[in-house]
């Protein structure tokens, strides 16, 4: 596949989900090698970005999850070096790497969001349990993996909670618990491809069921009918009021009467045996190979 010239496959990197990175990153590598494209991995924790432009490098697969990967700082690297990039550009990926300015803006765009607030040290925690009811979560603004992230069962929990958080995003999210079920919706190119219903086998589905159990389940597509329906448009209504390109998977729950509530967006999706991409990809006849050429395909087109 020589128009796709010489490819990195950033991964890796140094934010809290560099493990996850690297098993995405050598499933997104091999694949592409086997389908006689030119890729090689960087990790940009191990070199500068500059050497991209030294070794030749013609565009790149980012596959970072978290900080600096998702945050629209790669991306205004590459941009500024010239080197196109799979994925959102500079803007939706670092709204889309803060949950609260994403939740803004799909409010803003009439796109239903759970009740939230934002908490601080001082925040009167049993006040927050009663505005939002319990269950709720708490969680860093900025991440993934469901790093930083607590369930919350009791107004006791909330300031732990909040504690571990801090860690790592100075902003922090309690969120109103929304129990009639997990899923999420891979948007390829701006087209919703199909939901995906997680049921995980722990409290909520944390770091461990996303990536290293093998008791979750996973439904797809996710819904039927008229409702499968209404969450891609949705998903895809949500993609485009963040400006999105490329890829990106929106991540939405559904309450005790099918009413659906848009979570968070991820615009560096996980692509390792776990994840949720490949399965929405796959219900749509689409292997695995095949979607990494489709998204690499993306870059093609110059616009970020």
């Amino acid at each position: 596949m020589k128009q796709f010239g010489k490819v990195a496959v950033l991964l890796g990197g140094s934010s809290t989900e560099r493990e996850v990175s690297l098993m995405s990153g050598a499933g997104v590598l091999e694949a592409l090698q086997g389908q006689g494209v030119d890729a090689h991995a960087f990790d940009p924790a191990e070199k500068p970005l500059s050497a991209l432009k030294e070794e030749g490098f013609d565009r790149a697969f980012l596959i970072l999850h978290g900080g600096q990967g998702e945050d629209g700082t790669i991306q205004g690297a590459l941009e500024f070096m010239g080197i196109p990039y799979t994925g959102c550009g500079v803007m939706a990926s670092a709204i889309g790497m803060d949950k609260w300015r994403t939740k803004l803006m799909w409010q803003a765009a009439g796109l239903p969001v759970p009740e939230y607030e934002l908490l601080t040290a001082q925040s009167d925690f049993a006040a927050v349990a009663a505005r939002l009811g319990l269950p709720l979560f708490v969680k860093p603004a900025n991440g993934g993996s469901s790093v930083g992230v607590t369930k919350c069962k009791s107004a006791a929990d909330i300031e732990a909670a909040y504690r571990e958080a801090a860690k790592f995003d100075p902003l922090v999210l309690a969120e109103k618990a929304v129990l009639g079920g997990e899923y999420s919706c891979a948007v390829l190119d701006g087209r919703a491809l199909a939901t995906v219903k997680i049921e995980p086998a722990t409290e909520f589905y944390d770091f461990d069921a996303k990536y290293f159990r093998d008791d979750t389940v996973y439904r797809c597509p996710g819904l039927l009918g008229i409702k499968e329906a209404e969450a891609r448009q949705l998903a895809e209504q949500a993609f485009r009021v963040l400006g999105a390109t490329g890829w990106a998977r929106i991540d939405f729950l559904m309450d005790e009467n099918d009413g659906i509530f848009l979570l968070e967006p991820n615009t560096a999706p996980g692509m390792t045996s776990h994840s949720l991409f490949p399965m929405c990809a796959r219900d749509a006849g689409i292997s695995y190979e095949e979607l990494v050429v489709k998204i690499l395909a993306t870059t093609l087109s110059g616009a970020q």
